[in-house]
C-alpha cells in the first residue's frame, strides 16, 4: 500500500494525533482530514497548506503553544518534541556562548513585545541567523509580525507533514 493509500485509511483518531504532531491546532487537521480520500501525496501537501493559511490568529496561537523557545530543548518524548529538537540541532551546535546569550534576550524582548514564543523556521539556519531575525523582527508591528509567525508555522508544518508521509 503507498503512503497516500496509507494516509488515506488511516482511521480518524490516529491520523489525528499525527497531525496533531505535525502542528497543535486541531482545525488544521480537521481540515486536511476532511479532504480525504487524496489521489496523492501532492494533493495532501496542498490541503495542509490551504488549512494552515485558513488559521484564525487564536488557532495559530494553538499551534505556538507546542513549540519551545528557540534555542531551548524541547521536553519530553512525544513526535512533536522530538522533531524541534531535531530542527533546532544544527542551529544550537553552531552557537557560541555569546549568541546563545543573545538569542536567550532577544527571545525575552520578543516575548515581552507579543506575548508569545519568537517563532521561526529553524531548520537549515544557524543561531546566528536566527538571533539575526529576531532582532530585525521585534521592529515589526503586531499585524506585520502575526502574518510572519503563520508562515514560519505554516512552514514547519509542512515539513513535519512530509515527515509523516515518508514514515507511512
Amino acid at each position: 500500500m503507498s503512503g497516500v493509500q496509507t494516509f488515506n485509511a488511516l482511521p480518524a483518531e490516529r491520523l489525528r494525533e499525527q497531525l496533531l504532531d505535525c502542528l497543535a491546532a486541531p482545525s488544521w487537521g480537521d481540515g486536511i482530514a476532511a479532504g480525504r480520500p487524496f489521489a496523492d501525496r501532492a494533493a495532501i501537501v496542498a490541503a495542509a497548506d490551504a488549512a494552515a493559511r485558513a488559521l484564525t490568529w487564536d488557532e495559530v496561537l494553538q499551534g505556538l503553544s507546542a513549540h519551545p523557545r528557540i534555542g531551548e530543548r524541547a521536553a519530553g518524548e512525544s513526535r512533536e518534541a522530538a522533531w524541534s529538537r531535531a530542527e533546532q540541532s544544527a542551529a544550537a551546535r553552531s552557537a557560541d556562548d555569546e549568541t546563545k546569550r543573545a538569542l536567550a534576550e532577544a527571545n525575552r524582548e520578543y516575548e515581552e513585545r507579543f506575548g508569545h514564543v519568537f517563532l521561526i523556521f529553524a531548520s537549515g539556519r544557524s543561531q546566528a541567523e536566527i538571533l539575526d531575525a529576531a532582532r530585525e523582527r521585534l521592529g515589526n508591528d503586531e499585524a506585520a509580525e502575526r502574518a510572519i509567525v503563520a508562515e514560519e508555522l505554516r512552514k514547519i508544518a509542512g515539513l513535519r507533514l512530509e515527515r509523516v508521509l515518508d514514515a507511512l
